[in-house]
């Protein structure tokens, strides 16, 4: 399941591309598949996380996508202190990953700092409505290890990057189906996720990303404006 829409970048082959805070290596994986010859980083503090990006990784590994030439690695790392030299990347993906952060301005410099002049930047946070609603129903929710401290509004992120040279490309909701499954997920935090209401509206979920039906599909798209789960954020750095 990718929140950054791939078709609003052009990667080229030789391109660089880091995925900070990667995970288990959704947008790692799915840029490896999506840009033929391209070099792909994923990086993120989980050794659990990326043990089982890496085993993903190798699912995908056959002869055809092989034969198209890109390279992806993943490396646990800081993200305040990363062991790459300055624009190192032509494209930064950090998805769901700013609103863990404490002191995110730290941690966004270092980002810029990765990034070449004309490279682009893609973000994305939880829409600020749909996560103050959770926040609501559940403190553990966020006051779990490594769980949100920060709701962000667009302004906000658009004054974070744009204090550095950056052109904003545009925005886009994702994932408003997903709204609801969170909602649930927090109103019976302590029944867990195998109590039936939360189960079956994950298996739903699930159908919905294998099956893809249009219904559901063009209910998404009109959703996403208003209530998508994450807000997604593209920038152009500038020269300085």
């Amino acid at each position: 399941m990718l929140t950054i829409d791939f078709n609003r970048i052009q990667v080229n082959p030789g391109d660089t591309l880091l995925d900070l805070g990667c995970g288990e290596g959704r947008h790692t994986i799915g840029a490896y598949l999506s840009f033929p010859g391209a070099h792909i980083v994923g990086v993120d503090l989980s050794l659990k996380d990326l043990t089982t990006a890496n085993q993903r990784l190798q699912e995908w590994q056959t002869d055809d996508v092989l034969a198209q030439g890109a390279q992806a690695q993943f490396i646990c790392g800081d993200g305040f202190n990363l062991p790459f030299a300055d624009h190192s990347f032509d494209h930064i993906i950090c998805s769901e990953v700013l609103e863990h952060i404490p002191n995110y301005q730290s941690f966004f410099a270092e980002l810029h700092r990765l990034l070449k002049p004309g490279g682009n930047l893609c973000l994305s946070v939880p829409r600020a409505w749909p996560e103050r609603i959770c926040w609501k129903l559940s403190d553990a929710y966020h006051e779990v290890e490594g769980g949100h401290v920060h709701i962000f509004k667009p302004a906000d992120i658009h004054n974070l990057v744009t204090q550095f040279p950056y052109c904003a490309r545009g925005q886009h909701g994702a994932h408003a189906l997903h709204a609801p499954y969170w909602w649930l997920r927090c109103l019976f935090w302590r029944e867990g996720e195998q109590l039936w209401p939360v189960r079956l509206y994950h298996k739903f979920l699930v159908w919905d990303l294998m099956q893809r039906p249009w219904l559901t599909r063009t209910l998404d798209k009109l959703l996403n404006p208003v209530m998508g789960k994450s807000v997604v954020f593209y920038y152009e750095k500038q020269q300085s």
